[in-house]
């Protein structure tokens, strides 16, 4: 997934992949546990009181110098025993591999899961719901373990390189968030899993130079656009025969994906996902464990694509009413993303957010008080906020954040729904973190709450503006701008755009970090340069299906025009703006961006930095290209006419290209295709490759700081910082 990214915040883990690592509400929601001083605490919510549940002196192991490190942990159903995970280590993007060891709270007894495994392989551990067993995966299979008696028995037996049980591949792990791939049966007596088969995707090879005297190759299992996904089924095998029951569904299964998948509300029945490739149409099947009968329960078809929507409560499980009578399913089919309240077999359904907006995020689905819980910004698609609904579908939306708190609200509410944690920042005021009840958003933190510290705020200390343009096109871009300390408007400034623009993800926030570039070394501002970005047609912004669907096939036109466009309308509500000292820059679909805005608008972009930049469409990979831009064995075209590398003939500015020799995700392969045009089209330009480095291009000793520098003396030599007076 091409996603806007900057080296501070690559590696944010999931909670969807990992065991939690913040805080965990105890069952009854009036408490939570979290990690602090190395142990694990209990702290009671409306006191405040904390209480320790396991010191970091109990987690040192016999014959071990120093306690384990916590780096999540996960609490069975008792809540008498801890499962810890530690010496985690990276797979692909997020460090979801590693040991695991089991502290018992009565005995304090601290023993290593799968000791007999190698090290640091063990993936997604988690306890059976009777709280007997765990379940792992290492090395692509499936293990089960006694956690009384330390028995560790293989599940399945037939996982390779190629074949993976209980986890997946590159692209789904990249495009569909995958990482956990198995499930316990709700009676602890079978497990639900994928498998991939990938042995039809071919290696990506990417080389090392520098690590041994000869070089070698690293292969990646990546399948390009255009290229057959890997075969994907979902089994059910009998912890007691040990055999496995295949899910009857339909199709070729290199032809679709099964992107998400959970036990119903018994042990008896899967629910699954299917997508076709283009990810056009989306069925939900109920399966049968004991037969692998698959009945179609809901279906869906989009003209562009199908959100794998955030509905899978952390990947693991849809929301069931009435006794799993009914679930919780969201659609963009009326033009907005809405919730809906669905019946089992698929027949009824009741819109329980209705009304022309977006829901952003679902938090809490409160069958008690019959209140649905969510993020949505009905008027301002650059902030967040906290609203709830009645589950029946009745009455209107309310919002409970408050009316006088403009910014991004984040919310961890209570699986009682009586109880939140309550996170608030914007682009001119750090996070404020405190504690509040629910419905009524009433603070538990009096003068450390966050509306006394928001009073205390002064505005004109604010330096991020937002502001919306509407172009010649009739488009109404948001965007937000950082002018130059001291604006002298008798004088020129140069201006630096932040793009990325393409449907991973948004720019412009109103959220704390919002308009600070962390690969200038300086202060922008200071240095007289304006700093501006603006969010385009194509990106996910809460603005409706038709303003996020419209780049359907059209990437490296619709938002690169949108672009455009906007940079026009902003110099004229900003004249002081000198048009002849215009710089770009971007990394991953931001560098591609910034590349197509060179190339294809020269007489406005006159500097661009690109970062990890797609160069060459037809060398993403497939879940993420197809789904956008259709397959190019159907419309090839339109994969050439969105590329860069199309328009690198037209370079008339200063081009700073960059990459990492060493990016699994896109590949340097984009790099050196793009270079050979430039030199084939007799273009001057500088270019920077970082040996064996990453998509993030952080590792080494001294990787970031170096980029930083090397970014800001390209800037600042290329595009002149300071005022100018007026020609």
């Amino acid at each position: 997934m091409r996603k806007p990214i900057v080296p501070t915040f690559l590696f944010f883990l999931l909670s969807c992949t990992l065991l939690a690592q913040g805080l965990q509400w105890t069952p009854d929601g009036n408490a939570y546990w979290v990690v602090e001083d190395g142990g694990i605490q209990q702290v009671d919510f409306s006191s405040n009181k904390k209480t320790t549940i396991v010191s970091s002196a109990s987690l040192q192991p016999q014959g071990l110098e120093s306690p384990i490190k916590i780096k999540g942990f996960q609490v069975s159903e008792d809540r008498q025993k801890l499962l810890i995970f530690t010496n985690s280590q990276r797979v692909w993007r997020y460090e979801t591999r590693g040991d695991y060891w089991v502290y018992d709270r009565r005995s304090g007894a601290l023993r290593q899961l799968g000791k007999s495994l190698p090290a640091a392989s063990l993936m997604f551990a988690k306890y059976s719901p009777d709280g007997r067993k765990v379940a792992f995966v290492s090395k692509n299979n499936i293990y089960v373990e006694d956690v009384d008696a330390g028995k560790l028995v293989q599940v399945t037996k037939d996982g390779t390189a190629k074949k993976i049980n209980g986890t997946f591949d590159w692209a789904y792990e990249e495009e569909f968030d995958c990482r956990d791939g198995f499930r316990w049966s709700p009676d602890s007596k079978s497990i639900a899993y994928w498998q991939i088969d990938a042995s039809d995707v071919k290696y990506f090879l990417m080389i090392n130079n520098t690590d041994s005297l000869y070089a070698f190759t690293i292969p990646v299992e990546y399948p390009k656009v255009g290229e057959r996904p890997s075969a994907c089924r979902v089994g059910v095998v009998d912890l007691k025969t040990k055999k496995t029951r295949w899910m009857d569904i339909p199709g070729d299964p290199r032809q679709h994906y099964i992107p998400r998948m959970s036990w119903a509300e018994n042990s008896t029945d899967i629910i699954l996902q299917q997508l076709d490739r283009k990810q056009q149409v989306s069925l939900l099947f109920k399966c049968s464990a004991p037969t692998g009968k698959a009945t179609t329960i809901l279906s869906e078809q989009e003209l562009a694509w199908v959100d794998v929507q955030d509905v899978w409560k952390n990947a693991d499980g849809l929301d069931w009413f009435e006794g799993g009578e009914a679930f919780l399913w969201a659609s963009e089919k009326n033009g907005w993303r809405h919730f809906y309240c669905v019946s089992s077999d698929g027949k009824q359904e009741i819109d329980i957010t209705p009304g022309a907006y977006d829901v952003i995020s679902p938090l809490l689905a409160d069958q008690v008080s019959n209140a649905f819980y969510f993020i949505a910004s009905p008027d301002n698609a650059t902030e967040r906020y906290l609203y709830r609904t009645s589950m029946d579908g009745k009455g209107e939306k309310e919002r409970l954040t408050p009316i006088n708190q403009p910014g991004t609200h984040s919310y961890q509410i209570a699986p009682n729904g009586k109880w939140a944690i309550h996170t608030f920042s914007n682009a001119n005021f750090p996070p404020v973190r405190e504690r509040i009840s629910l419905p009524d958003h009433r603070s538990l933190d009096g003068e450390e709450g966050v509306a006394v510290k928001w009073s205390k705020h002064d505005p004109a200390t604010n330096k991020i503006e937002f502001f919306q343009v509407t172009t010649a096109d009739g488009i109404t871009m948001d965007g937000w701008m950082l002018k130059p300390e001291n604006l002298d408007t008798t004088q020129k400034y140069p201006v630096l755009f932040n793009v990325y623009s393409e449907p991973a993800g948004t720019t412009v926030n109103n959220r704390w970090g919002t308009g600070r570039n962390n690969l200038y070394k300086g202060d922008m501002a200071a240095d007289g340069y304006c700093y501006v970005s603006l969010d385009n047609r194509g990106t996910p912004a809460p603005k409706g299906r038709e303003w996020r669907k419209s780049i359907y096939r059209k990437i490296g036109l619709v938002n690169i025009r949108d672009q455009a466009m906007g940079a026009q309308e902003v110099f004229k509500q900003s004249p002081w703006i000198d048009t002849s000292r215009v710089a770009v820059h971007g990394w991953s679909g931001g560098g591609s961006a910034t590349l197509n805005l060179l190339f294809q608008y020269p007489d406005i972009y006159k500097t661009g930095i690109a970062v990890a930049a797609v160069a060459d469409q037809l060398c993403y990979d497939n879940i993420y290209q197809e789904r956008y831009m259709g397959i190019p064995q159907e419309n090839k075209a339109d994969f050439v006419a969105g590329s860069p590398i199309t328009y690198a003939k037209n370079l008339r500015g200063n081009l700073l290209y960059i990459h990492g020799t060493g990016d699994d995700n896109v590949h340097f392969q984009n790099a050196e295709r793009l270079v050979n045009e430039l030199v084939k089209q007799g273009k001057m330009f500088q270019y920077m490759a970082y040996p064996n480095r990453s998509h993030g291009i952080y590792e080494g000793a001294g990787t970031s700081e170096h980029l930083r520098l090397l970014f800001t003396q390209y800037l600042r030599e290329k595009c002149l910082p300071g005022g100018q007076k007026r020609g």
